[in-house]
């Protein structure tokens, strides 16, 4: 119906949101490692203070990257509008800031922010906090060298958590900010709660993970690619592995 670079659709936004969004969490969660909690003697982090620096590193990147997240998702839903025979909203990431702004103030750049937030504490739990201390698992109890398996390795379960814990905040996330706006006010949802209610009430609990496939499907290349690549970088800069 849109051609395959509809595939496509939002990629700038996306890439835009990846490249702020993955150094401002990757060095959140170092700080907090190292200098808030003390890891024990032999590296391990206990995994509630993983947990912990997983969520605060996830939702603090997203605070900071939250308005390029809003124009990725409408730019990626208004496909919608052309099979019901609207107009594009957006001609591109620049039009669909301009637009957002004129349209609903500066304020309508966070629309979404708080759910955006709980999503992105919840993946940096599955994905970074499951990183690390899987990756301590493999190396400690099955011996495991420091090198590509052992990223391969502890990505694949990074991944996979990511994507159970991401899914629902996921589906909130994208119902808040995609729907319709009057008055610079959602009419369908006040709230990410409200949303969370209503779709549970509305399409069941399992709902609320409606799109793993695609999700995970998306989150594991991205786990395996990303991880491997920041470890090499690391170790080839001298630094120690994550």
């Amino acid at each position: 119906n849109e051609g395959i670079l509809a595939l496509w659709q939002g990629l700038a936004p996306a890439v835009t949101r990846h490249v702020f969004y993955s150094g401002f969490r990757m060095t959140i969660y170092e700080q907090l490692r190292f200098r808030v909690f003390t890891p024990d003697i032999d590296g391990t982090l206990p995994a509630w203070k993983s947990a912990v620096c997983g969520l605060s590193a996830g939702a603090l990147g997203q605070l900071i990257v939250s308005p390029t997240d809003l124009v990725k998702i409408r730019m990626q839903t208004q496909g919608r509008d052309v099979l019901l025979g609207k107009p594009k909203r957006y001609d591109g990431m620049r039009h669909a800031f301009v637009s957002i702004v004129k349209q609903e103030g500066w304020r309508g750049l966070y629309k979404g922010c708080i759910p955006s937030m709980q999503r992105a504490a919840l993946v940096g739990l599955g994905d970074i906090a499951t990183y690390d201390s899987s990756k301590r698992l493999f190396r400690n109890r099955f011996k495991m060298e420091e090198g590509v398996l052992l990223h391969l390795s502890a990505s694949a379960c990074s991944g996979a958590a990511a994507a159970l814990l991401g899914t629902p905040a996921d589906v909130v996330k994208t119902r808040v900010m995609n729907q319709p706006v009057v008055n610079g006010q959602g009419t369908l949802y006040k709230t990410s709660i409200d949303c969370l209610m209503k779709t549970v009430r509305a399409e069941g609990v399992l709902s609320l993970w409606r799109g793993l496939l695609p999700t995970w499907l998306r989150m594991a290349p991205w786990s395996f690619t990303f991880w491997t690549v920041y470890e090499q970088i690391r170790l080839a800069s001298g630094m120690k592995g994550f």
